[in-house]
């Protein structure tokens, strides 16, 4: 394979958006809402869930923005970490993106798919169609970056009109229930409990993907214009319908029915559409997380590239085709995937990496005021709209979540650093490599 200096094929403003809001909108906001309402019964505090994770998405947006426009290389955390404090710090975040940290929600994306798609073709075997889906999705992204960002741009569209209509649907058919979203004294006493600390650890899940388009930012055509706008129109745009969505799951479902329930999408439709339509749901959410999977498949490659174009042991991975497009990387992303599809290891993974991928975005955002203390003469295309305050609240929000995590989850943490000391290990060799 030859190795272009620059892509044949750019990815505009639109695909950007599609693959932000693709990434975002996953399984999370159609499995998450059962298990907040169990210690959670404020119409309120549950919808406030909602808006205060996207406030941490776009706070976190905001500040990317001024990274990727004044730093627009792909490889995301890994090259602004790299960039920031040293290379070392950008490779265990790298490390941890892509052994785990893209590989395994796709996995997770391509099992709900498949377990959805049975509700209404029974006769389909989900694992199969998992593995299948991933495949394809693999070959059309390693053929053609045009025909990849098309095919992205197409099912976002309709991941997202199918959202709106759901939304409207509801809100027009449902028959309403007996919870108020007008806040009283008690709700806010819930906004501060534990319950809504635990809870806002699952909705964060639900928001990450905010920034995926960073991933790809060698790609982008007029990066410095175009990254910063594809991150906070995506992010806006998905806040927006999870909060839409919630609301119209808890406006027409009673939360007895949510309460514990993993398919509130499904119990949702079936409360609002009645038991025929309702089961359709099942497909029309499969459909929504093809668009998921193909936004991770395109995504994540990008960051093993990039490391392979800095690591000589890993250069083997930074090869690209003709047309720009890292086939190797994202053979090997889905290798994993599928990995974890088999063994359905995949979960354990994620409660693992999870600390350890909510502290690479802290250490991002906190190297915006490094980069502006070091470097202040450093060309900032865009500047994040009323800093400092963005960055801020996403490390005052983000920070408290990640004590929560250590504390509530020390097992999983630990085994979450433990991955970080095998990437060190794997810097080490590397290096040695290189010198030798």
């Amino acid at each position: 394979m030859a190795q272009p200096s620059v892509p044949i094929y750019r990815i505009g403003l639109y695909t950007g958006i599609a693959i932000v809001v693709a990434n975002m909108v996953g399984t999370g906001v159609f499995t998450s809402l059962g298990f907040q309402v169990l210690g959670i019964q404020s119409g309120f505090a549950l919808l406030m869930l909602w808006i205060v994770g996207g406030l941490i998405a776009l706070c976190g947006a905001l500040s990317y923005g001024e990274l990727a426009a004044a730093l627009p290389r792909s490889g995301g955390e890994y090259h602004y970490l790299s960039y920031i404090y040293h290379p070392i710090i950008g490779f265990l975040s790298g490390w941890v993106s892509a052994t785990v940290g893209f590989a395994a929600p796709t996995a997770l994306a391509a099992i709900a798919l498949g377990k959805y798609a049975v509700s209404v073709w029974p006769a389909l075997n989900p694992q199969v169609l998992s593995m299948l889906v991933v495949a394809v999705l693999t070959l059309i992204h390693a053929t053609s970056s045009r025909a990849g960002s098309r095919f992205q741009v197409a099912v976002t569209l309709l991941k997202v009109l199918l959202l709106i209509l759901f939304i409207g649907a509801g809100l027009w058919e449902a028959t309403p229930q007996k919870l108020s979203f007008v806040p009283q004294h008690a709700d806010w006493q819930q906004i501060i409990s534990p319950a809504f600390a635990i809870s806002l650890v699952y909705v964060s899940y639900a928001y990450s993907g905010w920034n995926a388009a960073v991933y790809l930012a060698g790609e982008v055509e007029q990066p410095q214009r175009n990254l910063p706008r594809m991150l906070i129109t995506g992010t806006t745009l998905v806040l927006l319908l999870y909060v839409g969505l919630n609301f119209v799951f808890l406006y027409s479902t009673p939360l007895t029915k949510l309460s514990g329930q993993v398919e509130v999408g499904y119990l949702a439709a079936n409360q609002i559409f009645g038991l025929a339509v309702g089961r359709l749901m099942g497909g029309v959410i499969a459909v929504l997380l093809v668009s998921t999977v193909s936004s991770m498949v395109f995504a994540g490659p990008r960051i093993v590239q990039v490391m392979g174009e800095d690591l000589p042991a890993l250069r083997g991975l930074a090869v690209v085709s003709r047309q720009g497009i890292p086939v190797r990387a994202m053979l090997l992303q889905a290798l994993l995937t599928l990995f974890f599809i088999v063994t359905s290891t995949f979960e354990e993974v994620l409660l693992y990496a999870g600390f350890v991928l909510s502290l690479s975005t802290f250490l991002t955002v906190l190297g915006l005021f490094v980069l502006r203390w070091r470097q202040p003469q450093l060309t900032r295309p865009y500047r994040t709209w009323a800093y400092p305050v963005p960055p801020l609240l996403f490390l005052a929000l983000s920070g408290w979540t990640l004590v929560f995590i250590l504390r509530d989850k020390p097992v999983e943490s630990l085994l979450g650093l433990l991955t970080v000391l095998v990437g060190a290990g794997v810097y080490k060799l590397g290096i040695q490599k290189s010198a030798a």
